[in-house]
Order: C-alpha cells, then sequence, then structure tokens
C-alpha cells in the first residue's frame, strides 16, 4: 500500500510562511486563501494553515509551538552541506536556532524553529563517527 504523509501546521500568517519556506526552496501545490501546500517530497507535504481554518479540524486548543514541542518535523538530505545551506537559509528567513549541531551516532544534523516556532531538524547519515 502506498500513501502520502501531509503534516498540517498552524501558522499566524500564511503569506509570511509561503515566503519563509520559499526562501528555503520549497515550492507549493494546491494553494487556497488560508492554505498551502509545501511540497517536502514526491509523497509528503506541510500544510500550513492559517490558524482559525486549523481550528474547525481540531476539538482541542491549538498548542503555542513557542512555549512547548509537541513534534519535531526531520527532513532527511544526502549530506552535511545540504543540511547546513538548509538550515543556513532558514535562519536567514528570520529563524531561529534550535539546540546545538551535532554530529554523533551515524548522523550530522542541525534544528531551527520556523517563523511560527515549529521545531525541525535537517540530518543526514554520516557514517560511524568513532
Amino acid at each position: 500500500m502506498s500513501m502520502t504523509l501531509f503534516v498540517n501546521l498552524p501558522v499566524d500568517d500564511l503569506d509570511r510562511s509561503k515566503t519563509f519556506f520559499t526562501d528555503l526552496g520549497f515550492s507549493f501545490f494546491g494553494m487556497t486563501d488560508d492554505i498551502a501546500s509545501v511540497i517536502i517530497s514526491e509523497r509528503t507535504q506541510v500544510m500550513l494553515l492559517k490558524k482559525p481554518t486549523f481550528a474547525g479540524y481540531i476539538n482541542n486548543a491549538i498548542a503555542d509551538p513557542t512555549t512547548s514541542t509537541q513534534v519535531i518535523l526531520a527532513l532527511g538530505l544526502e549530506d552535511k552541506g545540504q543540511v547546513d545551506d538548509l538550515v543556513d537559509k532558514a535562519l536567514a528567513a528570520g529563524a531561529t536556532a534550535e539546540g546545538d549541531p551535532r554530529n554523533e551516532d551515524g548522523r550530522y544534523q542541525r534544528g531551527f524553529a520556523d517563523l511560527d516556532g515549529h521545531h525541525w531538524q535537517a540530518l543526514c547519515l554520516v557514517g560511524p563517527t568513532s
């Protein structure tokens, strides 16, 4: 069975978020006035929903990603250069760094929080470090 993963994230300002992800080099699919779909890969998209639209799909309160972390969105890349390039673009576009870069246990990773505070990690497998 083949599936596509859609991750839904609430955002304060959809235009600002679209600009941010465009600055990172992502493209979009199926944009409306209140939803934009960031294409991560052929089978994975991150749906950016204005908060009132997001709230229409849930029963609980929308969590505040600036005060708690419910999920870490991890992007697997091919090498350290791609990890650094993506995170550097994110920081230049207004993201904040999350944690320290890690080069351990066969992986290299760096993190950032997007403009709404959602936690992202960019990582690649680099082989054993010992």
